[in-house]
């Protein structure tokens, strides 16, 4: 019973401890970023970044052979293996 007061008390006083002094920051700055045209700039720069990889070839492990594909390209050749395996063979047909 001591031991799960003192216990009890270890975590309460964890977590009311005063933080160690600093500098303020708000919810969302963590990267340093204060101002709204801050984050939208930080976001401009991100979704620029994230569409020049949706949109570009590139090696991920060339030793490996994985690569990176364009959104589309990627599409054309799931749609390609899909029909592939949709279409009848001659041997089924003929059966």
């Amino acid at each position: 019973m001591v031991g799960c007061f003192a216990l009890f008390l270890l975590l309460v006083s964890l977590a009311y401890l005063p933080k160690k002094p600093g500098k303020e920051r708000g919810p969302y700055d963590e990267d340093g970023i204060r101002t709204p045209a801050e984050r939208l700039e930080k976001l401009a720069e991100l979704r620029a970044n994230e569409a020049a990889a949706a949109h570009s070839y590139a090696w991920l492990d060339q030793s490996a052979g994985q690569v990176q594909l364009p959104i589309e390209r990627a599409m054309e050749l799931i749609v390609q293996r899909h029909s592939a395996r949709q279409q009848p063979r001659a041997s089924d047909a003929q059966n």
